[in-house]
């Protein structure tokens, strides 16, 4: 009887602690994570303009690139691949506010619980790295 009274009152510690609302991420920590947000997507989007325009002369000039080119053109224009791109970008515009959701979820509970303890270690790295970046990988051309 006294395990159950003890096993009951566990569980309901636990459900407790887990049960509580997780708090809303500092503006100032949501602002700083769509620059970085931001600044990445422009490296990406950057490298990969870098990388087809030193690609392109390539496939252009070799039989193999042509053929390759060719064929990727054929299958962009199947009606399957279409069907299937507007699946996927419809899926992905449903699921944008519940990503939303969990991202500031995710950035409430970093920026209450684990902020505090590597916060600024965190903001270091990434100042470090920044130089790194630029010179293998920049924002802007």
């Amino acid at each position: 009887m006294k395990l159950t009274l003890v096993l009951i009152l566990a569980l309901q510690v636990s459900v407790c602690v887990w049960a509580e609302p997780i708090p809303e991420p500092d503006k100032e920590l949501v602002e700083k994570y769509e620059g970085l947000k931001a600044v990445f997507f422009k490296r990406l989007v950057n490298a990969y303009s870098k990388f087809t325009a030193a690609v392109e002369p390539l496939m252009e000039s070799s039989p193999a690139g042509q053929t390759a080119k060719e064929t990727l053109e054929e299958i962009r224009k199947r009606p399957r691949v279409e069907s299937i791109i507007k699946i996927l970008t419809g899926l992905a515009s449903e699921l944008e506010p519940v990503v939303d959701k969990a991202r500031m979820s995710l950035l409430g509970a970093y920026g209450y619980y684990l902020r505090p303890y590597i916060g600024e270690t965190l903001d270091k790295a990434i100042s470090n790295i920044k130089p790194v970046l630029d010179t293998v990988m920049p924002a802007e051309n």
